[in-house]
């Protein structure tokens, strides 16, 4: 059907004023050009709409209830296109954010208060993931963008480094290796070591590091979680390498950290959006307003 909103606007109008002169008025029409979009409706419809007197415009029973449907359709239009504004103007909308357990807890939450104050209307989805699922969720297009340390060599997204952190060994504060300034990997050779299991995007950059120093701690705990480790090294069973933003700041009553060396081995948490994706305007402010803030520190 040939029908367009202004056929709409122009039926609408008539049929609340009950006046051809009136309506087109109303509507910054001629009178004429009122009549043949009146006249183009009813066509595309098959219906008369309007009965037609030398005193006045009455509708018809299809007529009033077409006007019902008339009505409702262009507010939902008006009703979209503010939502679509609002959007665009960053009042309002969505944006969700793909995220490894320790960027949520190290990264997030100071951007996304900053974000609610500049913009307290836009809601924000989180989800925490693994490294390669925070990956395939943005590469999936679930997501609009990713804080992951995976990504710097897909050709289809763009990597934004973030922040380079080293793994730091994680002990008790009673265990014989926190009374050092440091230790070397090999020093882990005599005690009970937690890893991570092997589809942990942590776990593929140690056992890169350590392979060209030709080095392979021998591992008694295996876990899938970072959590998980520092659990378990709270509670004495072991000795684990973390990387730095997910260990305790400051003093801390049970848990200790030290610098791990010979070799250094360190990881890059950036953000990751799909190659070629334009990201909604909210998105867009919400990753332009992470890389400033992190760019600063």
């Amino acid at each position: 059907m040939n029908i367009d909103l202004e056929d709409l606007r122009a039926f609408v109008a008539t049929a609340e004023m009950r006046n051809f002169g009136t309506a087109a008025e109303s509507i910054h029409l001629s009178q004429p050009a009122l009549t043949r979009r009146i006249q183009k409706l009813e066509q595309a419809l098959g219906v008369t709409l309007l009965e037609r007197t030398t005193r006045r415009v009455e509708l018809t029973a299809v007529g009033r209830d077409f006007l019902g449907r008339a009505r409702r359709l262009l507010d939902d239009f008006e009703t979209s296109l503010l939502s679509v504004r609002e959007i665009a103007e960053r009042r309002s909308g969505l944006v969700s954010i793909a995220c490894i357990p320790t960027a949520a807890y190290y990264f997030l939450p100071d951007v996304v208060r900053a974000f609610n104050t500049a913009y307290p209307a836009i809601r924000i989805r989180i989800v925490d993931d693994g490294a390669n699922e925070v990956l395939q969720s943005v590469l999936n297009r679930e997501v609009d963008f990713g804080i992951t340390l995976l990504g710097a060599d897909d050709p289809d997204v763009l990597f934004a480094p973030l922040v380079e952190e080293p793994f730091m060994l994680a002990c008790r504060t009673d265990h014989e290796l926190a009374k050092r300034a440091s230790v070397t990997w090999s020093d882990l050779a005599e005690h009970r070591f937690i890893t991570v299991g092997r589809s942990s995007g942590n776990r593929l950059i140690i056992d890169l590091g350590l392979g060209r120093a030709g080095i392979r701690p021998k591992w008694f705990y295996e876990v899938q979680h970072l959590s998980t480790s520092l659990g378990l090294v709270e509670a004495g069973l072991g000795i684990a390498a973390l990387p730095r933003m997910s260990l305790p700041t400051g003093d801390h009553p049970t848990i200790a950290s030290r610098p791990l060396k010979d070799p250094v081995v360190t990881r890059t948490v950036g953000l990751v959006r799909r190659v070629g994706s334009t990201l909604s305007p909210s998105a867009e402010r919400f990753y332009t307003m992470m890389m400033e803030r992190w760019q600063d520190r």
